[in-house]
């Protein structure tokens, strides 16, 4: 006997601009539209010659050029000073999750509306996340004020991505679908969004792969990118982001890497366990083992392996574990002790295989 579908769910309200070459006029309209006349520009150095265009087309009131992974609070302090005292109206962050997170932590205090241009498969353009970093620890949150009023999509932009990072970011991209498979608002909204999103992916990381050139690839997984985002951001944090959350702000590993790292081993965890999960990626991946399908797009791809390559210690792995399990989502579809975080954490520390512990037969 089937059970009766029975959910709530929240779509995050955003307007989408999506068209290859055409970052800065859509940007400058959406400026207009949105009546701003004293624009703040957040841009790390690499996205200079945008910014440089934008400022000569709209009135920008300030340029903003540091920019932090994980954005440390004295970082974010600082930038929400400038924007106050500058009486900014709205906020342009061109870049990765680095900048569309600095951007965030304005909004989060200061209620100015973004507009977001992504240069990178990041995906924090559609969530109402953010994160701040201090002291060596990562803290959370989400608040419909950090959502971006706009994002302005243009593949174009991220055909400069060198290969290791586009499959890094796209990774990380897909880890946003996966763990909203299991993240602890899932419904079938969101499932949906987060299936078609690990497809087109998977399929457009391969093609990139294939040909840096393609902007097909480029432009699927772009698309990919703000589906899974639009999941993650609905669903909320599993199992997945809570581990990552640890690494990245306690022990400063890069984003998009410890992303494409941990992924297979959170899904060889808990996909025994997850049937419904696991019925979804095999149809993204087109893949009777959907553990597998996940393995042979990595291997196609070329992603990161090890955890250690990136900086962190072995006898970290411990404290390590002790931070995530007290995060760890309750309604993970497998009990997650920490015996089994530091088991994962050692697999991913040294880049052994994933492998799936456990039936799970009876669970969810």
């Amino acid at each position: 006997m089937t059970r009766p579908v029975s959910f709530v769910h929240t779509t995050p309200a955003a307007r989408v601009v999506f068209s290859s070459g055409r970052a800065l006029t859509g940007t400058v309209a959406e400026i207009e539209r949105m009546g701003a006349t004293r624009v703040m520009v957040i841009a790390s150095p690499s996205q200079a010659e945008l910014a440089r265009a934008l400022r000569a087309a709209v009135p920008v009131a300030r340029e903003w050029s540091e920019v932090a992974p994980h954005v440390p609070v004295d970082v974010a302090d600082r930038a929400r000073h400038a924007a106050t005292e500058e009486r900014v109206d709205a906020v342009v962050a061109i870049g990765g999750g680095s900048a569309i997170g600095l951007a965030k932590a304005i909004a989060l205090t200061t209620g100015i509306p973004i507009i977001a241009v992504p240069t990178t498969y990041a995906g924090s353009e559609a969530t109402d996340v953010w994160g701040l970093t201090e002291n060596g620890r990562k803290t959370t949150g989400s608040d419909p004020r950090v959502l971006p009023r706009v994002i302005v999509y243009d593949p174009e932009l991220t055909a400069s991505l060198p290969r290791d990072l586009a499959v890094a970011s796209g990774l990380n991209a897909l880890a946003h679908c996966i763990d909203s498979l299991w993240a602890p608002n899932r419904d079938p909204i969101n499932a949906a969004l987060a299936t078609e999103g690990a497809r087109c992916l998977a399929s457009g990381m391969r093609a990139l792969v294939r040909d840096d050139a393609d902007p097909a690839g480029r432009e699927q997984t772009l698309l990919g990118t703000y589906l899974a985002a639009a999941a993650f951001a609905s669903a909320g944090s599993g199992l997945h982001h809570k581990i990552c959350h640890v690494l990245g702000g306690t022990y400063g590993l890069p984003h998009a890497q410890t992303h494409a790292i941990v992924l297979p081993y959170v899904t060889a965890f808990t996909i025994p366990f997850a049937p419904d999960a696991a019925q979804r990626l095999r149809m993204a991946f087109s893949a009777e083992d959907p553990l597998g399908g996940l393995l042979d797009l990595r291997r196609d791809v070329g992603a990161p392996v090890a955890l250690r390559d990136y900086g962190f210690r072995r006898q970290d792995i411990r404290d390590a574990a002790e931070l995530v399990l007290p995060v760890v989502p309750p309604s993970h579809p497998r009990p997650v002790t920490r015996e089994d975080l530091e088991s994962l954490l050692t697999a991913a520390w040294v880049g052994a295989p994933a492998e799936p512990l456990g039936t799970g037969e009876g669970n969810e």
